[in-house]
């Protein structure tokens, strides 16, 4: 009976599965909140240990000192990213001119002023290597088998053959091409309404990065490019270029494979526009082209050492990489530039001034430069120094650790015998902007002062004296002699081996452009944009509009 009860109330699975489900649930609920416990406590825990690793543990005498970070793997990412001259000089009041600070898990060796640029930038290739640094950046939006896809030895072969397009009868043809893409951009595009106008009262404005990244693309185009390309600048290949400039970012560069748009679009435009070169060397082999003797041809004419010609891909992939970095370098500069000149109207006069002093007609016009004019225009010429000083296009240098490298103890541990190492792995940077903004070197270096460079036993007239060094020691690393410069505190554009070979093309480009510009119109601004950190090369923030007003009637 009483079983026959308790089999009628309460079944005996049925209490087994209640009692399963309550004790699943229990678990349940512990398992969720022991999950929402390790995930709280355990980047906590890995801060805490990064924490007590670096404060607890004696780093070794032959270790350069690490920059304190809060957060593994993440390091000191935010801070130099947002700002890497201001992370450079507090790390340098703490930790001396050699440091070691984490970037997204990899450990980054600073070197800083002109003996740290030397030490970095003049070493051997087989030690700091660039190849290892950059190519994850680089081979996605160049092209393989060119640049830092190469080994060294045949990239020094590749900038030996650009140098030849770079020649000093192509550079006095270029100053009237530049010349007549900048007026007539100024006639044409919407930007200038104002000016088309013919009215020399009423002001316009213009945002100087859009129009000097407009413009840029259409002289290098017009000149290193060719006629083929610079007559396909249409809206395909303007977004092409876009998207392929959209892979051209820091993050690019961290993180080389990301599964995102971005990344696929960049493949995508470096496909089109690989085939879009291809195509016009085809056809010029073919002679089906009527071509000027420009960069490509230059380079259909050159042979590597082992008598071997370039590829049709190669040569397509060396005018991608020429379109990509000097639209870049020269659109920062040249944007720099005239918002400081807007900033300074007494400067923009003086620029004029020149203007008609050197290039005035008797009916009052201004008639065109040539290339060895433009080389002879003190004001011109001091202004551009002077923004490359200021506004370098790359702030950061790298190059990857192949071997444990001993760091000269006047350099890490200046009147001691001590010497750092650093290990094979890391990463070295070097930072000439550091120098060309130290306090140390430079009278009021945050001042943009054209006029420091008119001393000729001043400062600013001896480093780049030493940058050039022309009366002291010539290297060749395979691209024709050079100045080795590694030891100046100005180097706007590299030094050593990877020093940029187009520097005279960037001079006359921008002194070209600068000139046509103030020609035609007055500038003003009534503030200086900060920089923006988060580009490659580094670029004015918004606001950056500028304010013009047309000097003539026409």
């Amino acid at each position: 009976m009483a079983t026959s009860q308790w089999n009628t109330s309460l079944p005996l699975s049925d209490a087994w599965s209640g009692y399963l489900a309550e004790a699943q649930a229990q678990i349940t609920t512990l398992n969720t909140r022991a999950v929402l416990l390790l995930l709280v406590n355990i980047p906590v825990l890995a801060i805490a240990v990064n924490v007590l690793r670096q404060l607890i543990i004696p780093r070794r005498a032959s270790t350069p000192p690490e920059v304190f970070h809060w957060i593994p793997f993440l390091g000191s990412a935010i801070s130099y990213g947002n700002d890497p001259l201001k992370f450079f000089f507090d790390c340098r009041e703490k930790y001396g001119d050699v440091f070691t600070f984490i970037l997204l898990g990899k450990r980054v060796t600073v070197a800083l002023g002109p003996k740290g640029n030397n030490f970095i930038l003049g070493g051997k290739s087989i030690v700091f290597n660039a190849e290892d640094a950059y190519t994850p950046l680089t081979t996605p939006v160049f092209g393989r088998d060119v640049v830092y896809d190469v080994p060294n030895e045949k990239f020094m072969e590749q900038k030996r053959f650009v140098k030849v397009g770079l020649s000093t009868d192509n550079l006095r043809a270029y100053v009237g091409m530049i010349e007549e893409e900048v007026e007539e951009y100024m006639r044409k595009e919407g930007t200038f309404r104002v000016f088309q106008a013919n009215d020399i009262n009423e002001w316009g404005q213009f945002d100087v990065v859009q129009v000097l990244q407009e413009i840029t693309i259409l002289t290098a185009s017009r000149t290193l490019q060719g006629r083929e390309v610079r007559g396909n600048l249409d809206k395909e290949y303007a977004s092409l270029y876009n998207d392929l400039d959209g892979g051209f970012t820091p993050i690019n560069w961290m993180m080389p494979n990301l599964p995102l748009e971005s990344y696929r679009k960049r493949d995508r435009a470096h496909k089109k526009m690989s085939d879009f070169y291809v195509d016009i060397i085809r056809k010029r082999k073919a002679g089906n082209a009527d071509a000027d003797h420009d960069m490509i041809a230059a380079l259909l004419e050159q042979k590597y050492r082992s008598g071997e010609a370039l590829k049709d891909h190669e040569v397509a992939h060396i005018m991608i990489a020429l379109l990509m970095a000097g639209q870049h370098t020269s659109s920062a500069t040249g944007s720099w530039s005239l918002l400081h000149i807007a900033h300074n109207p007494d400067i923009g006069e003086a620029l004029y001034k020149e203007q008609v002093q050197h290039f005035g007609t008797p009916d009052g016009k201004l008639r065109s430069m040539t290339y060895e004019e433009l080389r002879a225009l003190p004001v011109m010429d001091a202004v551009i120094r002077e923004t490359l000083r200021m506004h370098p296009p790359i702030h950061s240098i790298m190059r990857y650790v192949r071997d444990d490298v001993p760091v000269p103890g006047t350099l890490s541990n200046p009147g001691k015998d001590k010497t750092y190492i650093i290990p094979k792995g890391n990463f070295v940077m070097a930072s000439p902007a550091v120098s060309q903004m130290d306090p140390l070197v430079w009278k009021n270096p945050q001042h943009w002062d054209p006029s420091r460079w008119s001393d000729p036993e001043g400062v600013a007239a001896q480093a780049f004296k030493t940058y050039l060094d022309e009366n002291g020691e010539k290297v060749d690393y395979g691209f024709g002699a050079v100045s080795k410069g590694t030891e100046s505190p100005y180097q706007p554009f590299g030094a050593g081996k990877h020093r940029c070979i187009g520097e005279q093309f960037a001079y006359m480009q921008l002194g070209t452009l600068i000139a046509t510009i103030i020609r035609n119109v007055e500038l003003r601004i009534d503030q200086i944009p900060e920089h923006n950190y988060h580009t490659m090369i580094t670029m004015p923030k918004t606001p950056r509009t500028i304010s013009y007003r047309r000097r003539k009637f026409d």
